[in-house]
């Protein structure tokens, strides 16, 4: 894995037995060049012969020198203004209100393993040798900023991440307008762009456009990834499927406004970035002061979207999530949200853990409605104390009684938020972001703390950690229920409004660490209305999320298969609600609820008080199948086979490490009268292993389960009369396959 340096021509290469990435210093301009980022080639010494240079009717940045243009350039982290008029990574508003900025070349060193971002979420190592980091010193003379670009390659990952920090060493204040996190400049615009958008009950659907000349973007400016764009991109070639061909994904880790963009200029060019979102970005770099961006994620992949899929799974699953429970079993829960709503007391919640019990759940989470005087979303956030007619003996009292019923008790906050009418609001009504003369928008009928204070991070994680204190906590759901409004803060200066956003999450990193800190062995879900605030940014700190408030089967499929692009399924959260189903009426088996949610944290949010006793029998035998499997299914390579954004039918599956296990669920949305025969070709298998299939008697070699496949259509021969009266496809209809070594026994 290591770094080469050709010293005298100032080249730089990254490489790993897989992945190659090489840029370089100009000789006059000393700036940087990219050359290079794909499939892993031989280092030698020199890479001069891949410059591309001609004469070309341009701005040039030297008299005399016709091939200086950097609009024909390909760069590492380009600025706007000195010849290149494709849009920068950077960009810098100094005391002149000039905006040009020359970033050259100073020095650089190799650093084993991965240094920690200040304040930030990001990958780590735990040994040295994982992984080395590359850091290159430029400085702006006239401006006197330094910039550090940081690059890391793991050794044994398809990885390189990026970010970058910017010193003012000045006298005077400078102002950063833009400063994204990476910037890379492929050669040709032959890629499709795949991004997952969405809204509220559908986030994270794929879709795929071939690229165009011009700007395509993804972003959000709502003060959170949001459901509507998530902060990733993948480009993959035209012939690239999930199992064969290029693809090269960017995520960020980060979870406010974010941009990714990819711009193709008329040269067929293709520019891609990501970072801190520019709108309504403007940071006051005050002498001697800092700024460090995000961190970038870059994964590349020859043999499709799925290897790129399993590495951000392995890498965002062992090394970014972190903490007690990263590589601990997690419990099945059962959150009694669609099981009450706010209508609950305590004997009630009892009645609901004594049952759940029974059937052998393991973790019960009390949602919104237990604090002030919830009975509603009109009021009481920020009031965190319990509400004593709904339960007399506190959150303590009912945590101890929940234990004593031999489950484990989670709780729900919404820490960032305040109602009005609250003993909050009254005593610090500019605790809130608002703009002066200006009507202050609500939403889900709360307003937002202004989280970029800390006076207002310390109040709340003063009001948290008394509840937490004094109870039998092991579980808890941080939800964010709107978007940021009128994003101003009544403490910062007029030239510093533009810092909002980010001193915002930053705020929410910040009481995030509080508590992970004073409470390590709390297993903390992240949600946002559902998955307005699934990224990276936050598994680093929760490592589930809430993926999304529809916990219906059918939409979860594509739900849950585009949140794969990118996360595992240990992060995945997924429960089996009730129905007619609470988000879309629809009614599903009990079957298709649970093996849908299998694929994901696993859990239950209904009324097991009010299930039949056959539907009771199914519950024992989902919980009892899950404790069996929820390890190879958190910790095995994860594949998808047929994609419901484009068929009926959605497959797909999941392998243990040591390739003796698999279990592959298989789901059909509406039933077809006479349908064709179908196989499920399977992946990840070893192909001269023997295995079973659902303990039948029948054995398959690896190599026939992945190249004929499952065979759908069971034979009859000599049976008709046993056909006609089985079990007939029906609509939401799915089933696992358990795949087995055959052992002989």
């Amino acid at each position: 894995m290591p770094i080469k340096v050709n010293n005298e021509l100032k080249e730089f290469h990254l490489f790993n037995e897989n992945v190659s990435y090489i840029f370089r210093v100009l000789e006059k301009s000393h700036q940087l060049e990219h050359i290079y980022f794909g499939n892993r080639v031989k280092h030698r010494e020199s890479f001069h012969h891949l410059i591309e240079r001609e004469v070309r009717p341009s701005s040039n940045l030297f008299e005399g020198d016709h091939t200086s243009s950097l609009e024909h350039i390909k760069q590492e982290y380009p600025s706007y203004g000195t010849t290149d008029f494709r849009y920068p990574a950077h960009s810098i508003t100094d005391q002149e209100n000039a905006h040009i900025t020359d970033f050259q070349y100073k020095s650089f060193q190799v650093i084993k393993g991965k240094p920690a971002l200040e304040g930030l979420p990001a990958t780590y190592v735990e040994d040295h040798n994982e992984a080395e980091t590359l850091e290159i010193t430029l400085y702006d003379a006239v401006l006197k900023t330094k910039l550090i670009l940081s690059y890391t390659i793991y050794a044994d990952r398809n990885v390189v991440t990026r970010n970058a920090t910017f010193l003012n060493e000045g006298d005077a204040p400078i102002f950063l307008d833009q400063a994204m996190s990476a910037s890379v400049d492929f050669p040709d615009d032959e890629f499709e762009m795949i991004h997952l958008y969405g809204a509220w009950a559908r986030e994270t659907h794929m879709e795929t456009r071939k690229l165009s000349k011009g700007i395509q973007s993804i972003s959000s400016a709502r003060g959170a990834s949001s459901h509507v764009h998530n902060p990733f991109l993948a480009l993959k070639r035209f012939d690239t499927t999930e199992h064969s061909g290029e693809a090269f994904g960017f995520s960020l880790v980060y979870s406010g406004n974010f941009l990714g963009q990819v711009e193709v200029d008329s040269y067929n060019v293709t520019r891609v970035m990501m970072g801190i979102n520019p709108f309504q970005f403007k940071w006051k770099l005050s002498p001697n002061e800092s700024f460090q961006t995000p961190e970038c994620v870059m994964v590349y992949s020859n043999n499709g979207l799925n290897e790129m899929s399993q590495t951000f799974h392995h890498l965002y699953r062992s090394r970014l999530a972190r903490g007690y429970w990263r590589d601990r079993t997690r419990p099945i829960l059962i959150n009694n949200w669609e099981a009450t709503y706010f209508d609950f007391n305590e004997d009630k919640i009892l009645s609901i853990v004594e049952s759940s019990k029974e059937l052998g759940i393991e973790l019960f989470v009390l949602d919104d409605g237990w604090f002030g005087n919830r009975d509603d979303d009109s009021s009481s956030l920020g009031d965190w104390f319990e509400y004593e007619e709904k339960l007399p003996n506190g959150i303590n009292g009912l945590s101890q009684k929940v234990e004593e019923l031999g489950m484990k008790f989670g709780l729900w906050f919404e820490p960032e938020m305040v109602s009005k009418g609250t003993k909050l609001f009254e005593e610090h009504p500019d605790w809130i972001l608002a703009t002066p003369n200006r009507r202050a928008s609500h939403g889900r009928n709360q307003f937002v703390l202004d989280f970029s204070r800390k006076e207002v991070v310390d109040h709340i994680f003063s009001l948290m950690d008394n509840i937490i204190s004094k109870s039998k906590i092991s579980y808890i759901k941080w939800d964010m229920n709107r978007y940021i409004t009128e994003a101003y803060s009544h403490v910062l200066e007029k030239d510093q409004q533009g810092e909002v956003f980010h001193r915002y999450i930053l705020g929410v990193y910040d009481l995030y660490d509080r508590l992970i800190n004073k409470y390590p062995h709390i297993l903390f879900e992240s949600c946002a209305g559902g998955g307005a605030r699934f990224d990276p940014g936050m598994l680093y700190y929760a490592p589930q999320t809430w993926t999304s408030d529809d916990t219906d089967a059918v939409e979860r499929l594509k739900i849950q298969y585009g949140t794969s692009m990118v996360y595992p399924l240990s992060s995945i959260g997924s429960h089996v609600s009730a129905v007619p189903n609470h988000q879309v009426g629809r009614m599903t088996p009990i079957d298709t609820r649970a093996n849908v949610a299998y694929f994901g944290t696993f859990g239950y949010e209904l009324d097991v008080t009010k299930l039949t006793e056959d539907e009771k029998v199914k519950v024992k035998e989902q919980v009892s199948f899950f404790k069996e499997y929820r390890d190879m299914i958190h910790n095995g390579t994860f594949y998808r086979i047929s994609n419901p954004f484009t068929s009926n039918e959605t497959t797909w599956m999941v392998v243990s490490q040591d390739q003796k296990e698999a279990i592959v669920g298989y789901y059909k949305v509406l039933a077809k009268p006479n349908d064709s025969y179908s196989r499920i070709k399977i992946k990840g298998l070893d192909p001269d292993k023997l295995y079973t299939i659902n303990n039948s008697t029948t054995t398959h070699y690896g190599d026939e389960l992945m190249n004929i496949g499952i065979i759908l259509a069971e034979n009859y021969t000599d049976r008709a009369s046993e056909y006609w009266s089985r079990e007939h496809p029906h609509d939401y209809y799915s089933k696992l396959f358990v795949i087995k070594e055959f052992t002989g026994q």
